[in-house]
């Protein structure tokens, strides 16, 4: 979408993801295990253009995760969540464009430095570790972003933008539930469960 989304006044940190699109980071690192920032400032001061450039940040994001996951996942879970997050954001990725180009709002096509770092440290993982740092990473980044995404869907001022963010506000619940299942999964409590079983 947009971990589960980053500019508003000095800096917003989404990982939207929409991966994120994530959450507002005035100077805070990201949590330990996060893709993006969940940290919190006013998001009073965060503009309509400020939401969509953090969004369009974020869904670049959430598509290099998901990618990343397709390729580098053990567990089928995993991989699919990956597909599904190229999937959606990228369709949510088109339309937030064509909102934007509407209002001639610039949008950023890269991720921002905050989600590279995260990127580079879950592309060193592999096998259960990177299943369980991802899934981790997808829960937090999409808790963020539903946040935002509700805050700009209810208190937005820009039409377009607006709907874009209340229109997608939906499949990013359905990421954060998707998440936590797959989560719950990779988990080691379930995988010792699955082990009893098969014994």
């Amino acid at each position: 979408m947009i971990k589960h989304w980053k500019h508003v006044a000095v800096a917003f940190t989404f990982a939207f993801a929409w991966a994120g699109l994530a959450a507002l980071a005035a100077g805070a690192a990201p949590p330990s295990g996060s893709a993006t920032s969940t940290a919190k400032t006013s998001v009073k001061l965060m503009s309509d253009s400020d939401f969509a450039k953090a969004a369009a940040e974020g869904g670049v994001a959430e598509i290099k995760f998901g990618e990343l996951a397709e390729d580098k996942a053990s567990n089928k879970s995993v991989k699919d969540l990956g597909q599904r997050m190229v999937d959606d954001h990228t369709r949510a990725d088109d339309n937030l464009k064509n909102a934007a180009s509407q209002e001639n709002i610039y949008l950023p096509a890269q991720m921002n430095p905050k989600d590279q770092a995260a990127y580079a440290r879950l592309s060193q993982l592999s096998g259960t570790a990177f299943d369980r740092a991802y899934a981790r990473d997808m829960v937090r980044d999409h808790e963020a972003d539903i946040a935002e995404f509700r805050r700009e869907a209810n208190g937005g001022k820009d039409t377009l933008i607006k709907g874009f963010a209340a229109k997608t506000l939906p499949t990013l619940e359905d990421h954060l539930k998707l998440a936590r299942q797959t989560l719950q999964s990779v988990s080691p409590k379930a995988r010792s469960q699955t082990s009893k079983k098969q014994s």
